[in-house]
């Protein structure tokens, strides 16, 4: 059998627990198809019992949608910067501009891989002597491994800026503890197909108040007015999510923890089988992060390695990707303004993401750590 014949392996595909369809099936005997219902509510609930931290979670269609909702809530409008992430999906980024703000991005730093707080504090200082201080900041947990949240913390703090979470990634990760999701002032989720659980599609908005909450779902509901007729006093978006998908949610939540361990112990065999192969680095948790290692990731030591890999794994029909490529190397944000240390450009020129899915059977596993090592051998 050549490559093309046999099963692909994928970098993260969706995972089933066995209760989804149990949901799903009792929305239907009840009628609840509308985009509204019990499951939405139950969903909500299991996320902030899940997150605690004083959590209040409104369900939404997307991370995306989420992010938008996020910024619109810290007071986002046309004409103001915020700082985001260099280092992240062009997601991060998008809402920035749908409300006609600009993105400043922000470069890494060696450790997290997450955003330079050396680099945050610089830029701020920069543009508020130009007399542009930021409305906002987007800080992104990277592939499950937690920013560093206490100096981020800090900066926010000084500065008097906010912090919108990106935790899209990060599920069931923590940071001394504490579960990511719940740090900053707006967080936000994804359940993309490829995520650590999955709704198909979908995302959520954690709120620090029940207000924010409740002020998330108003906007995610065409902003109706209270009122026996449909009036509207303010632009809103069909945001929310469905009763449907929210049941897949439900089902997911109860397999969350066992996806977690099993992403962990994929990127635990990558370590024990790979890391004494020269040009390989991963990159190991700070004392007090803990990574639901949402993808295992590894850093070649140049280009032309990482793509020997990459190629080579494909020809044997596995999937595997460059990290994210930086937001000041996309040519859509091509004039906005970077501070850069250099650090997210060489992760994006040597780094690779390898197959890490949670039903990720352990032949495949072994057959990709196979393969690695016979082409770099």
């Amino acid at each position: 059998m050549n490559a093309i014949d046999s099963k692909k392996i994928w970098l993260s595909s969706p995972h089933m627990g066995g209760k989804e369809q149990y949901y799903i099936e009792k929305a239907f005997e009840s009628n609840w198809i509308a985009p509204l219902g019990p499951n939405v509510n139950g969903f909500e609930t299991d996320l902030e019992e899940y997150l605690k931290n004083d959590s209040y979670v409104a369900a939404l269609s997307s991370g995306t949608a989420a992010l938008h909702l996020g910024l619109k809530l810290l007071g986002v409008t046309r004409g103001d910067e915020v700082l985001c992430q260099s280092m992240t999906f062009s997601a991060s980024a998008n809402p920035i501009v749908y409300l006609g703000a600009e993105p400043v991005f922000v470069d890494s730093e060696k450790t997290s891989w997450n955003m330079c707080p050396e680099q945050l504090e610089i830029a701020i200082k920069d543009r508020m002597s130009k007399g542009k201080k930021p409305k906002a900041i987007v800080a992104v947990h990277l592939y499950g491994m937690p920013y560093n949240v206490e100096a981020i913390q800090k900066v926010s703090s000084q500065y008097d800026i906010p912090v919108l979470e990106d935790s899209a990634e990060a599920l069931g990760s923590s940071y001394f503890g504490v579960n990511c999701g719940t740090f900053g002032d707006i967080a936000i989720l994804s359940f993309n197909g490829n995520k650590i659980i999955t709704t198909s599609g979908g995302g959520a908005l954690v709120a620090k108040t029940k207000a924010y909450k409740e002020r998330a779902i108003f906007l995610a509901t065409q902003a109706r007015d209270e009122a026996p007729h449909y009036q509207h006093s303010e632009i809103g978006y069909n945001y929310r999510m469905s009763n449907i998908t929210a049941g897949i949610g439900r089902g997911q939540m109860e397999v969350l923890d066992a996806h977690v361990a099993l992403r962990r112990k994929n990127f635990e065999t990558y370590v024990s089988e790979l890391n004494d192969l020269d040009g390989l680095t991963f990159l190991n948790e700070p004392t007090g992060y803990y990574s639901n290692r949402w993808l295992s990731c590894v850093e070649t030591n140049s280009f032309e390695m990482r793509e020997e890999i990459r190629l080579g794994l494909a020809q044997e029909n596995i999937e595997s990707r460059p990290l994210w490529k930086p937001m000041h190397q996309q040519p859509v944000f091509a004039h906005n303004k970077s501070y850069l240390n250099g650090i997210s450009d060489t992760l994006f020129e040597k780094g690779l993401c390898l197959p890490s899915g949670s039903n990720l059977e352990e032949e495949e596993l072994y057959k990709v750590i196979s393969i690695i090592k016979k082409i770099l051998r």
